[in-house]
C-alpha cells in the first residue's frame, strides 16, 4: 500500500471508514446514539462554551477509542482466526478502554447536567 492518493481521497476513506464502524458495529451504533442525547440535553440546557468543549471532546473520546477497538478486533481477527489466549487478552483489555472512556463520559455527564438539572427544581 502506498501513498499514491490524494488528500480528498484520504478523506473519503476515512468516511468510508466511519460508514462501516456505525453500519457494522452494534456499540457504535450505541455511542452515536448516546453522543446525539447528550448533545440534545446540552442543548436544552444552555450549556456554556466550555461545557461544550468539554461535552464535544468526551464524545469524541469515546468514539475514538470504540474506533480504535474496532481497528484492533479486526487485526486480531485476521492474524489470529483461531481464538488464542493473547488474540483474547487483547481484544479484551482493548474493549475494557472503551468501557472506561465509558464511564469517565457518565461521570462528565453528571457534573454537567446534574447542576442544571436540579437548578429547574
Amino acid at each position: 500500500m502506498g501513498k499514491h492518493h490524494s488528500t480528498l481521497k484520504s478523506f473519503e476513506y476515512a468516511f468510508q471508514g466511519m460508514k462501516t464502524a456505525f453500519t457494522n458495529e452494534p456499540h457504535m451504533k450505541f455511542h452515536g446514539f448516546m453522543a446525539i442525547a447528550a448533545l440534545l440535553v446540552g442543548y436544552l440546557l444552555k450549556l456554556d462554551r466550555i461545557e461544550w468543549l468539554i461535552l464535544a471532546f468526551i464524545i469524541f473520546w469515546v468514539i475514538s477509542l470504540e474506533l480504535l477497538n474496532t481497528v484492533l478486533e479486526a487485526l486480531v481477527n485476521l492474524v489470529s482466526p483461531e481464538i488464542q489466549p493473547y488474540a483474547k487478552t487483547a481484544k479484551d483489555v482493548s474493549a475494557a478502554v472503551v468501557l472506561m472512556a465509558a464511564f469517565l463520559s457518565l461521570i462528565v455527564g453528571a457534573i454537567l447536567f446534574i447542576p442544571k438539572i436540579t437548578a429547574f427544581f
